[in-house]
């Protein structure tokens, strides 16, 4: 466990994060810490959040970006694939032309296809899909911790600039 932890503060420790659109902007940067065991295994935090929530950023024993508050939710398989999210959500705040936010069930309406997913983002959780002149964003992370349905929220950016 100690060695993951140092390997993860290795690759990224201290690197400063953009503002995610979601969970409050997610940790402000990268700096494992606290380790906790249990039966799957050791997890550690992945760094500090920016306000005040109700969980904490926590990467899994299997190496999983995720929230941890009533019960775990994986965002990401991987912290890369979290750091691709931020990358993606700002170029998509960047160059869209239209945002649409949706809630709760209005997640559902939502017709993929025709879309692909963007694998750099290793969804879980979360995920990214790509389409002709759209990105869709689909959070679900809050949703599966506190099971709490209205907690999904899909953003729309359509059409390039």
């Amino acid at each position: 466990m100690i060695d993951r932890m140092a390997a993860c503060q290795e690759r990224w420790g201290g690197l400063l994060l953009p503002p995610a659109p979601q969970y409050d902007g997610g940790p402000k940067y990268l700096d494992p810490d606290s380790p906790e065991a249990d039966s799957a295994g050791w997890w550690f935090e992945a760094g500090m959040q920016r306000t005040a929530v109700p969980y904490s950023f926590m990467i899994s024993p299997s190496g999983e970006f995720g929230i941890h508050g009533d019960e775990w939710a994986p965002l990401h398989a991987t912290i890369e694939g979290w750091v691709e999210s931020l990358a993606l959500a700002h170029h998509a705040s960047v160059w869209a032309r239209q945002v649409t936010q949706l809630v709760g069930d209005d997640v559902d309406g939502i017709d993929l296809n025709g879309f692909a997913p963007v694998r750099e983002v290793m969804g879980l959780a979360d995920s990214w899909w790509r389409g002709p002149d759209s990105l869709v964003a689909l959070h679900s992370g809050e949703a599966a911790s506190f099971d709490f349905l209205r907690g999904r929220i899909a953003v729309i950016s359509s059409g390039p600039r």
